[in-house]
């Protein structure tokens, strides 16, 4: 990363913005608290296209008495007063694919991708993770943690992965402080224990290997945990609904209800792994609806999970992503916890790593999967090398990071700033505040930290800039949203 583009330090912006009021409870059940921004300052936060700009602070603004309101401005109004989900954390999954592409890189560029994804000073603070049990298509070769047919798992190990993969987990989790929430998910069973005897190309558990494999989740577990890597959770599967030409096996929502009521959920109170979240689905928004209420609404079955994951490839097509159907889960189900899984743009082109889209894609998911009450959200691959791989089936993508392993270069990507707009500034316990803007050109979301620090998220994805006034209850502070940028202001 050239310094000028390196993150603010946190510490320099939390020294520069003062104290700022705390509140307590919730909008809906707690007395109002009012709460003011007068005398305080905000600074924004700024990536723009056809810029240099890259989280660069780019105001320092006073909030002042807000003038009467007009229909010929543009608002983001901003209530603290208003709260709703706590934030568990942003982050990015460490694949094998990440992982062997670290292990090609020279000492200082390892350390400068440590730095530039978990350090909250010289980087963007991620702090959740996610990582596959068995091979995935970002591996470079399929494998399980057994031998073929051992229906006792007595061969089961996770030798491959500490050649790797757990190292890198490792050393993201020091380079986090020791705050990196991981949890896991399965591609596929062992390819004995399918209809199709292939762990590729979809096919289904068969019956008789239930047990075995609710067993296989736990071994993963303990596995990991004594080789230093807390699982914090799992998913049931990965896409349960695609049969994919890579790692897959299918689930329908009563398949799945199943698995999770007869066999995963006991066996895991069994072994003594009560502690870690199960999630459902881990599939797209399409049909999150059907999931959630197939499982949720069986109280045998929804008290072992804790919570339903998605993605968000459900329509590339030029349509609509389907974020309604998240709000929904979260309305229907309130004490369900929704984390979004993996999303990355697809159709990999190395010529066009400066692709103004990248970033989009994600700013715009994230502020509307947040605003349906998501509660932490995870990128795909952390780092991918010159190809979008390795991948050993051809499914190659964009990460934020990629990684020219001839020359050891790190190659940037503008989703890293976008994602990093929300991942340095909302940290773990943020609770979401109200945010809203007066006109359709902007999208916005806004927390406020466990320090007291608010920060507001404000997306102008339009080729065409202009001010707005950041209000907050009578105060107000002037902002320039530039075409084709996203900002971060915190106070």
């Amino acid at each position: 990363m050239r310094p000028s583009q390196r993150p603010p330090s946190r510490n320099t912006l939390l020294a520069s913005l003062g104290s700022v009021l705390l509140l307590m409870g919730c909008a809906n059940t707690a007395p109002r608290i009012e709460w003011t921004a007068a005398g305080k300052r905000a600074v924004v936060y700024t990536t723009a296209d056809s810029s240099t700009l890259r989280l660069t602070p780019t105001d320092t603004l006073a909030f002042a008495a807000q003038e009467p309101t007009s229909e010929g401005r543009v608002y983001v109004f901003v209530d603290p007063g208003k709260t709703f989900q706590t934030m568990i954390g942003i982050g990015g999954a460490l694949t094998d694919a990440s992982a062997e592409t670290f292990a090609k890189l020279p000492a200082a560029q390892q350390d400068e991708l440590l730095r530039a994804y978990y350090s909250t000073d010289q980087g963007i603070g991620y702090t959740l993770a996610r990582t596959n049990i068995n091979s995935c298509d970002f591996s470079s070769d399929s494998y399980t943690y057994v031998t073929e047919g051992d229906s006792t798992l007595g061969s089961f190990s996770i030798a491959h992965d500490l050649k790797y993969r757990i190292p890198l987990i490792r050393k993201a989790m020091a380079a986090s402080g020791n705050r990196l929430t991981l949890f896991a998910s399965p591609w596929s069973p062992p390819a004995y224990m399918k209809s199709n005897h292939d762990m590729l190309h979809g096919g289904t558990l068969l019956p008789a290997y239930y047990r075995a494999w609710a067993l296989y989740y736990t071994k993963f577990i303990k596995s990991y945990r004594q080789a230093g890597v807390p699982v914090w959770g799992i998913t049931i599967q990965n896409e349960p609904m695609a049969t994919q030409t890579w790692e897959s096996c299918t689930y329908q929502a009563d398949d799945e209800k199943n698995f999770l009521k007869n066999y995963l959920g006991p066996t895991m109170v069994r072994e003594g792994l009560s502690d870690v979240h199960i999630m459902v689905w881990d599939h797209n928004r399409d049909l999150i609806i059907q999931r959630a209420q197939t499982i949720f609404d069986d109280p045998d079955a929804a008290k072992y999970a804790w919570g339903i994951a998605y993605h968000w490839y459900e329509d590339w097509s030029g349509g609509t992503q389907m974020y309604d159907n998240v709000a929904l889960v979260h309305r229907l189900y309130p004490d369900k916890h929704l984390l979004f899984t993996e999303g990355t743009p697809a159709n990999f082109d190395s010529t066009a790593y400066g692709r103004w889209s990248l970033g989009e894609a994600y700013g715009r998911s994230m502020i509307h999967d947040f605003n349906s009450g998501t509660e932490g959200w995870t990128d795909w691959n952390v780092l991918l090398d010159e190809k979008g791989g390795p991948n050993h089936v051809g499914n190659f993508c964009f990460a934020p990071i990629h990684a020219d392993t001839r020359s050891g270069k790190l190659i940037y990507t503008n989703s890293y700033y976008y994602i990093g707009h929300f991942s340095k500034f909302i940290r773990p316990s943020a609770r979401r505040i109200m945010a809203v803007a007066s006109r359709s050109m902007l999208l916005t979301t806004a927390f406020q930290n466990p320090d007291g620090t608010i920060a507001v998220v404000v997306m102008n994805p339009t080729a065409k800039g202009g001010e707005y006034y950041l209000t907050v209850g009578t105060q107000a502070v002037k902002v320039n949203a530039r075409p084709h940028s996203i900002a971060t202001v915190v106070f």
